[in-house]
């Protein structure tokens, strides 16, 4: 009877694991390579500590081979994938954003190293990305992410099988979703450049001499940071809540 306990816990503690340490890699702030793994391990074991009593309804029996234990713990891995990965993809937003705003000032060459986004970025962009993680923990956003990872038990039950069609169609419209919110965040910034752009224009037909890379090109960078410190609450504000709202909709939609 103890032995039988014994296994039974073991097996629900790997099994809820298996889904809860993949999210926490995978989730913004939590993924980040400056965390070390240890750290991201300590959190992935506590969160299932915490969440054991809470799903082990959930939890399927024992598979009585290895081949189907090896399947259901894969399945299980491809749900916490599936959740962290749309966490980085809503994050992608102001990575798009940043970009825009890097093109429209002319600073897209000034590249920097992004912890978020794990590779080389413009200035603006991994600006924005390390602003929008500090948000999210400031603001106890991240306890969304949390609360989504243990909400999916009620649609993913462990051991059934996982349409991956409605999965896939879910990501592209999260993906299409926060593009075109990266880019509705760069409208002032748009709208400004096109109207120096053409004003720059008609300045260099009336005086065909005037230097304009060298006149232009500071004017153009001094007023869209100046448009950047105006809109940068305003934007922080769309982003927190486009994130929330999008994380809720999907994981929480009776909260």
């Amino acid at each position: 009877m103890l032995r039988d306990f014994l296994v039974l816990n073991v097996f629900g503690f790997f099994l809820t694991f298996a889904r809860i340490g993949t999210a926490v890699v995978l989730l913004p702030g939590f993924s980040a390579s400056w965390i070390s793994v240890r750290a991201r391990v300590v959190v992935g074991l506590a969160v299932t500590l915490v969440t054991l009593p809470l799903v082990q309804h959930t939890w399927p029996a024992i598979p009585s081979t290895p081949v189907e234990l090896f399947l259901l713990m894969l399945g299980e891995i491809f749900i916490g994938a599936f959740i962290g990965t749309i966490g980085l993809v809503l994050i992608s937003t102001l990575q798009a954003a940043g970009s825009f705003i890097a093109l429209f000032s002319s600073l897209a060459n000034a590249m920097v190293r992004d912890p978020i986004a794990e590779s080389q970025s413009a200035l603006t962009a991994g600006f924005l990305t390390i602003m929008g993680v500090v948000m999210i923990f400031v603001t106890d956003t991240h306890h969304i992410l949390l609360r989504g990872v243990i909400a999916s038990y009620g649609t993913f039950i462990p051991g059934q099988v996982v349409f991956d069609g409605d999965i896939a169609d879910t990501v592209a419209k999260v993906v299409n979703d926060s593009f075109a919110v990266g880019l509705q965040l760069t409208a002032p910034f748009l709208i400004v450049a096109l109207t120096y752009y053409v004003g720059l224009g008609i300045l260099n037909r009336l005086m065909p001499t005037l230097p304009i890379f060298f006149v232009g090109l500071p004017v153009q960078v001094t007023l869209q940071m100046l448009v950047f410190m105006i809109t940068l609450t305003s934007i922080m504000m769309t982003f927190m809540n486009f994130f929330a709202s999008t994380y809720t909709g999907l994981f929480l939609p009776n909260s």
